[in-house]
């Protein structure tokens, strides 16, 4: 079982504003949250120790790298063993348009976020690639046509 860690307002802060930049320098960091820079870094470290902060990422803009259409997919197994999800889940892993892949409660099985080129490469991936998994029962596709907010990064 997991539980959910104690940390005080600086260290909410501490996260709050690594989110928005994760490349901010110490000194600021410290500054921003009232801390020396050696307290501060002291506290990043515990953070990261604590598994609390699991990583550092940069955000993309895929557009310039050609992504010109995301899909949402809901995905139904026709199976419901360990074996099946395991095999789908190794597929999705193998395949460059998932993004995401998400083992859902509900109707469905697996929620994909997929990134394509355009509909073509959808179209491809669609035909090619879910529709030759024969785990896969049922595929539904949302086509994104704009995010208001999106916080990953």
């Amino acid at each position: 079982m997991q539980y959910m860690m104690e940390i005080d307002a600086i260290d909410r802060g501490i996260l709050r504003a690594l989110e928005d930049n994760a490349r901010i320098p110490n000194v600021e960091l410290a500054n921003l949250v009232g801390l020396s820079p050696s307290a501060c870094l002291r506290r990043v470290q515990e953070l990261e120790r604590k598994k609390i902060i699991t990583g550092y990422r940069a955000v993309i803009d895929r557009s310039k790298l050609g992504v010109g259409a995301v899909i949402f997919v809901m995905v139904g197994l026709s199976g419901h063993s360990k074996k099946d999800a395991q095999a789908f889940e190794m597929a999705m892993d193998a395949a460059p348009e998932v993004i995401e892949c998400h083992d859902v409660t509900g109707a469905i099985e697996y929620f994909l976020r997929v990134e394509v080129a355009d509909l073509i490469a959808y179209k491809s991936f669609h035909s090619d690639t879910l529709g030759t998994l024969p785990q896969v029962k049922s595929i539904t596709s949302y086509i994104n046509l704009g995010s208001s907010k999106d916080l990953r990064a």
